[in-house]
């Protein structure tokens, strides 16, 4: 198959998007996986996936031709979905695969995105779910309070579950050559710990590792290949690693909290080998 690149969290830098870029003129990777927050916060992200992402990666097609990689992209809880759209005008163009709810083929291997996390203490909630019931951790907001901006029926808010999406999503797929492009990571791993030691809200302690108790129990269950996470930038840092193994599955994330960005290399012929570089 030859090098993946996965990055996540680029939150709209343009220096973190032209040192990802530089990366891909390089190396020349055979496909990249963008992990999502994506977007600048607020209304800096309006006509960003146009004026940026597209410019950038329609440059990027036209010096690579023919050696131009596949580029499979979510959204993260930051990213507002007003601007799926935009994204799939993108893929429309060629210019990358969006990837979340999809299965999409990767030579002998395939690619199932999926962009929701947990319930968060931030307001925008066009990409949060309730995990495997309808609980919320102290000091979070429920997928039925925030703003959207886009609408969802009633149901969608109320009832749906990443538990239930994830068993919709795969059925009976066989997951051992399988790649997932998570925004959420893992509960309870290296990769989902936040900087969270001490808090308190109403009296009840709070919760220093904040993924999703469902993907860490379909990782646990279907044991795909590797699976890509973010959203936590913190993680690898207060945890010393940014991958876990759960089972045979890898688990890697390209969320940061320094001033560069992280960039996740691997090979699906050997994920073992995969290694950081911070740019």
């Amino acid at each position: 198959m030859g090098p993946c690149l996965f990055a996540s969290d680029l939150h709209g830098r343009p220096d973190r998007y032209e040192k990802l870029f530089a990366a891909i003129r390089a190396e020349s990777p055979v496909a990249v996986f963008l992990g999502g927050d994506l977007l600048p916060l607020g209304p800096a992200g309006q006509g960003f996936v146009e004026e940026v992402l597209a410019v950038g990666f329609e440059r990027l097609r036209e010096a690579r031709e023919e050696a131009y990689p596949r580029v499979f992209a979510i959204f993260g809880n930051d990213d507002p979905r007003s601007e799926e759209p935009a994204m799939l005008e993108g893929a429309a163009r060629g210019l990358w695969e969006y990837a979340h709810g999809r299965r999409l083929p990767l030579g002998e291997y395939r690619v199932y995105g999926y962009a929701y996390v947990p319930p968060t203490p931030f307001r925008l909630k066009d990409w949060e779910r309730y995990d495997v019931s309808r609980y919320v951790d102290p000091g979070c907001v429920s997928p039925e309070e925030g703003v959207r901006s886009v609408p969802q029926p009633e149901n969608e808010t109320r009832w749906r579950t990443i538990e239930a999406d994830l068993a919709e999503m795969t059925g009976g797929d066989d997951l051992e050559r399988a790649i997932f492009l998570f925004h959420a990571p893992p509960y309870e791993s290296n990769l989902d710990r936040a900087a969270l030691d001490g808090r308190v809200v109403d009296h009840a302690p709070v919760d220093v590792h904040v993924g999703s108790v469902a993907i860490r129990r379909f990782i646990e269950s279907r044991q795909p290949l590797v699976t890509l996470h973010g959203h936590i930038h913190e993680s690898a840092r207060l945890t010393g690693s940014w991958q876990e193994r759960i089972g045979r599955t890898l688990c890697f994330s390209a969320a940061h909290d320094g001033p560069e960005v992280a960039l996740v290399w691997f090979d699906l012929e050997d994920p073992d080998s995969a290694h950081r570089e911070l740019a």
